[in-house]
């Protein structure tokens, strides 16, 4: 069962798609408590996705028995607002406004608060969650690291460079202005990462051009080096950066909700531990 919503945000009308669990294992909505798993786009993205990756995803998911909600960031899709006007700190909050909605459904395991985010939609993931303690667990897709020079790469330094203090440079349509660039050169994933205490899954494809696949083992690495939590990594063999084969999205897939459960299992098996 799905639903499309609007969810309010101070800048936007986010627009958004809710997947109800379809397994028939958790009764009807507003009768169980079920997984939430929040989807995050890249870059002038939407909660389609490329090859409509993300609606593949909250379908198989909530195949599965999660409640997925998928959504537009502001600008996007079918969401009002600019989305070159502001940068990734609204993107964070807008994110964090979604987690909100999400939580306000009676129906929501506040222990399982998944966010799962592409490309730098996974760099705004990670940097929701280290703000946002209500997030448990992350699962990053071909995830951007650097987001300044991730972006300035992709739309171009040629026409980076003709970027003027207060301007706007048109991208496929988007006006992206300085705000734009200086918030991505402000909010560094990296330093950030320490902040999250939870779960982490990294999956990157080994033939993604767009983000280069050597940054998703430097995450693991800065993940296991916190106190807390665990962090696993997947290359997907060939795959692109959106994943965009059948059979690498079913991989993509099959593993991120096989790490999902081995960590639903861990967690349940420990917590049945007594001394």
């Amino acid at each position: 069962m799905e639903h499309h919503i609007t969810i309010p945000s101070e800048e936007a009308e986010l627009a958004a798609t809710l997947h109800y669990p379809t397994n028939n294992k958790a009764g009807a909505p507003g009768c169980e408590r079920w997984p939430l798993i929040l989807i995050c786009h890249g870059f002038i993205g939407s909660r389609v996705g490329v090859d409509r990756l993300f609606v593949k995803a909250a379908r198989e998911f909530s195949a599965q028995g999660f409640l997925v909600l998928r959504f537009d960031y502001g600008g996007c899709g079918e969401s009002t607002g600019d989305y070159g006007a502001g940068g990734i700190d609204i993107m964070i909050e807008q994110t964090r406004r979604v987690i909100d909605y999400a939580l306000s459904m009676d129906c929501v395991d506040l222990s399982r608060v998944i966010l799962l985010g592409h490309s730098l939609g996974g760099a705004t993931a990670l940097l929701t969650a280290a703000k946002d303690h209500r997030v448990k667990t992350l699962v990053l897709w071909s995830a951007v690291a650097y987001p300044h020079n991730d972006i300035v790469r992709i739309v171009g330094k040629s026409e980076y460079e003709k970027l003027e203090p207060g301007g706007a440079i048109d991208h496929f349509g988007y006006s992206l202005t300085t705000r734009f660039f200086e918030s991505m050169s402000l909010n560094q994933p990296y330093e950030q990462l320490r902040k999250f205490k939870g779960d982490v899954f990294i999956a990157h494809g080994t033939a993604d051009e767009i983000v280069p696949v050597d940054y998703a083992p430097l995450y693991q690495k800065l993940f296991w080096l916190r106190q807390e939590g665990q962090c696993d990594l997947e290359l997907i063999f060939k795959a692109d950066h959106t994943f965009s084969s059948q059979s690498t999205q079913e991989e993509l897939f099959t593993k991120t909700h096989e790490w999902l459960s081995f960590i639903h299992k861990r967690k349940k098996d420990w917590n049945d531990w007594t001394i």
